[in-house]
């Protein structure tokens, strides 16, 4: 059985850093496409980042891009997401995710394109 147990959520203060890990276990497939996801009280989900677990191609959403990274350790099977000048409005439920492999263009941040989750780390970001 695929599970995927994200660790790492806190609260922090604005422009403060946080490091989510997700743990992967029991796959069926021998490749893969991993995202974070985030979704706030009242809000849809929404992309975040993606990676490819092979090539290790990195995609994210503009709001994002350059304060968090993605990255994924093949040895440990595991998916990280630094993120670094955070912002109150970052704050949100966290989720990773696994999808088949590859996607292409916005299908890497379409949570329609993912059918394996997390249970979720929450992130909160005081001002």
């Amino acid at each position: 059985q695929v599970q995927l147990m994200e660790s790492g959520g806190g609260s922090v203060q604005a422009g403060g850093s946080l490091r989510l890990s997700c743990a992967a276990s029991g796959y069926s497939r021998s490749t893969y496409s991993m995202a974070w996801f985030r979704q706030a009280p009242g809000k849809e989900r929404e992309g975040v980042a993606y990676i490819d677990s092979i090539i290790h191609y990195t995609r994210y959403a503009d709001s994002v891009k350059d304060r968090f990274a993605i990255s994924y350790d093949n040895a440990k099977n595991t998916l990280y997401l630094q993120m670094d000048n955070l912002k109150p409005e970052d704050t949100a439920m966290y989720y990773c995710a696994s999808g088949p492999r590859p996607l292409w263009g916005a299908e890497r941040l379409a949570k329609t394109r993912y059918d394996i989750w997390g249970q979720g780390t929450q992130v909160t970001v005081s001002s």
